[in-house]
């Protein structure tokens, strides 16, 4: 009774207190309602209409989504796009060579004529938001179920989506926010012609690469810079040769003062997803089963890739976008479940859930509105545990597991084609050229020892741990062919099937037939998986369904019950803003790290024989000579690194840390190790934001690259005052 006691008194200080300042993912658009009282105590001098405006250039101009999921921002008025190297890293990767590798060498292009197109790449502006909340709720009603609910939603958001952008060439999306609570509509701006401008070698920009990875004190230059193309209308056009650097509504000029303890900053970027929200029974599911699952199949295709890079360059290269991305999110959450067992978050989250009882007893009318959220959660949990392990070995074995199930599950289409009667052979015709333009992407980044190595590593470990209702038939008749041997069943695989090069696709696509289909072991895999997964689909429905009314019904219960309290949405792609200090911190007893780190600290780290901690032989001669220039600090040392209260997520790569003036002073890119389980629970004594110091990006684009034509075009100042470098 006494631990009940003090879990209730404890939780009832946890909801009661108001969001600190450093806590928070803001819509920029409340941010006169909400937050500037905050900020200027902070030390922002801006006002709200300079942070956001619809009518007036603002800071939210000259912030972009960068691809599909970083942010970047402006920093010229010639378009000049800077974000961090891992947020480039792919487009990088995508234009080296075995004998011109950016990644590992660098690149900096002496002109405009010089930039490198990147295909695919896009950058997108926000040019308005509104909430659109009661449109969207449109015939929605109490007795609504969750499917019928969906479609209306669906259906009225369409609606919403084409009469702002009719007539125009924005795009618009209606975002979700507060689960499903609160609806905004965002108008967009998309560009489509992006060149890389520079890049440091993966020596600087990925120093200390995974190791590093989520890891204070950190030494890394983790920055690219590219540039963004307009027609002659300064509207967004496909590439041209003929366009020119896009001019901006906004671009952010620089700060060289540095950074000190307890400076006030700020940053604005799209963060991808938060929980926050999450309840005890989704933190235990993720500590138990979801993490562990995810960790140990992806720790295996790390080691396949690994094996097939360190034997050849050409591997590496191809493979080295991919395995990045792999090994980020491992790390992460092998963080996020240490992160979440150390701080006790399924305890605190218990807490809040008592108290939220107890809080809605007090009322009838609460109770009666509220009341189910709980119990309707709960079970769905319960429903959703059956489902849960084979469900994340589909996703991460399966879907994202050897890339021959992929191809091959894009002949679906033609399949079905092919065994219409009578066949449309324009239709055929239609298919089969598609499917062959996409040939070459498809098998750019693509090795067939790696690719079979990963298939028989990740259908052993789906068959061996996945429970027997979910393993396909088709998967279970080539385990007993095979007398359980997952490397004699891949090698067939891959021996017989239609899509196991780029070459023996190309000849299928010749003259394609559904015989051949029929017979392919890969196609054949790739369905009977197809129907495993929606099976699980299925059966996740309507739990899934009962998950979105509780979470529904908790945070619009959590908003009425605690009127004291300012509530912001989870993060979802779309455009916020967090505000904090400068901070150092304390990650441990008798431990204190602080806020920032110097070039004392890549010479420390050096390591040559790691490609992780390699130091360019001109970088460390800077270091050795002090050869900082402008860019130093007055006792003669070189910041790299800072950290920051900020509250972020993956999304918010790349964003820019800004000063109390709107100038840039950083460029956020990681999160640090002891926080990781801040996107279930922020934790504002531990949580930080590690960004590379501008001045550090300025010295290597500057003294290390010579790029001087970059320099011209940025605005920079210095205690104060204009200056040119």
């Amino acid at each position: 009774m006494k631990r009940l006691l003090l879990i209730l008194l404890w939780s009832a200080y946890l909801i009661a207190v108001p969001a600190r300042a450093d806590e928070g993912m803001w819509i920029p658009k409340q941010a006169e309602k909400l937050n500037m009282a905050d900020m200027q105590r902070l030390g922002l001098k801006l006002t709200a209409g300079q942070l956001y405006s619809e009518t007036n250039p603002s800071l939210k101009d000259a912030i972009v989504i960068f691809g599909r999921g970083c942010t970047g921002e402006i920093i010229s008025p010639q378009g000049l796009i800077l974000t961090n190297h891992h947020c480039g890293y792919g487009a990088i990767q995508s234009v080296s060579t075995v004998e011109n590798d950016y990644l590992r060498n660098g690149f900096w292009a002496g002109s405009l004529q010089e930039e490198i197109p990147i295909n695919g790449l896009t950058v997108t502006f926000l040019i308005r938001m509104e909430e659109v909340t009661d449109k969207v709720l449109v015939g929605v009603g109490p007795a609504t179920s969750e499917k019928e609910r969906a479609d209306i939603i669906r259906k009225n958001s369409t609606t919403i989506e084409k009469a702002a952008t009719e007539g125009t060439h924005f795009t618009a999306s209606v975002s979700e926010y507060f689960e499903g609570n609160t609806y905004y509509l965002l108008v967009y701006e998309v560009f489509r012609d992006v060149r890389l401008v520079g890049t440091p070698p993966e020596s600087i920009g990925k120093f200390g690469a995974d190791t590093d990875n989520w890891m204070w004190p950190r030494q890394t230059g983790d920055f690219s810079i590219f540039r963004v193309y307009a027609g002659p209308d300064n509207k967004p056009a496909a590439y041209s040769k003929d366009n020119k650097p896009y001019t901006p509504r906004h671009f952010l000029p620089i700060s060289l003062d540095g950074v000190k303890k307890d400076d006030f900053a700020m940053i604005m970027g799209n963060p991808g997803s938060t929980d926050r929200y999450l309840t005890s029974w989704g933190v235990r599911m993720a500590i138990d089963e979801t993490n562990p699952t995810r960790v140990k199949i992806r720790q295996e295709k790390l080691r396949i890739m690994d094996e097939g890079m360190e034997a050849s360059p050409k591997v590496r290269l191809q493979y080295a976008s991919k395995y990045a991305g792999v090994s980020n999110y491992w790390k992460y959450f092998i963080g996020q479940t240490r992160g979440l067992k150390r701080l006790n978050v399924v305890v605190k989250k218990l807490a809040i859930e008592a108290d939220f009882k107890a809080r809605m007893a007090t009322n009838p009318e609460w109770k009666a509105q509220f009341g189910q959220a709980l119990p309707m959660i709960e079970k769905a949990y319960e429903e959703l545990a059956n489902y849960n392990l084979a469900r994340w070995y589909m996703v991460e074995a399966i879907m994202s597991g050897s890339d021959i199930l992929s191809l091959a599950g894009r002949y679906n289409r033609l399949n079905e084609l092919l065994a219409a009667k009578p066949q449309d052979a324009e239709a055929i015709k239609k298919e089969t050229d598609r499917l062959k333009s996409g040939l070459e992407a498809a098998y750019k980044n693509y090795d067939l020892q790696v690719e079979q190595n990963m298939l028989a590593r990740m259908l052993e470990m789906y068959h061996n741990d996945v429970a027997p209702e979910f393993r396909p038939a088709q998967l279970e008749s080539m385990v007993k062919k095979h007398k359980g041997n997952f490397a004699s069943l891949a090698a067939e695989v891959f021996a017989r099937s239609n899509f196991a090069t780029a070459a023996k696709a190309e000849a299928f696509l010749q003259k394609p037939s559904v015989k051949q289909l029929a017979a392919d072991p890969a196609f054949m895999l790739a369905r009977a998986f197809n129907e495993v997964n929606q099976k699980l689909q299925q059966a996740t429905t309507e739990p899934n369904a009962r998950l979105r009314q509780g979470n529904r019904l908790f945070v619009a219960g959590l908003k009425t019950l605690y009127p004291e309290r300012t509530f912001y949405p989870n993060a979802n792609r779309t455009m916020r803003l967090t505000y904090g200090t400068v901070q150092d911190y304390y990650p441990a007893d008798a431990v204190h790290y602080n806020y920032i780190t110097t070039t004392k600290g890549i010479l420390e780290k050096e390591d040559p024989s790691t490609w992780e901690f390699e130091v360019p032989e001109k970088l460390k001669t800077m270091i050795l000579n002090g050869d900082y220039g402008i860019y130093g600090n007055p006792d003669g040392s070189m910041t790299v690194n800072f950290l920051t209260n900020h509250d972020i997520t993956g999304g918010n790569s790349g964003s820019p840390v800004l000063d109390g003036q709107g100038r840039l002073i950083g460029c956020a890119f990681d999160g640090n190790w002891e926080a990781m389980s801040g996107d279930i629970a922020y934790e504002p004594e531990l949580q930080r934001t590690i960004s590379v110091d501008i001045r550090y990006v300025l010295l290597i684009v500057d003294k290390f690259a010579g790029a001087r034509h970059i320099m011209d075009e940025l605005v920079i100042y210095k205690n104060g005052e204009l200056i040119k470098p």
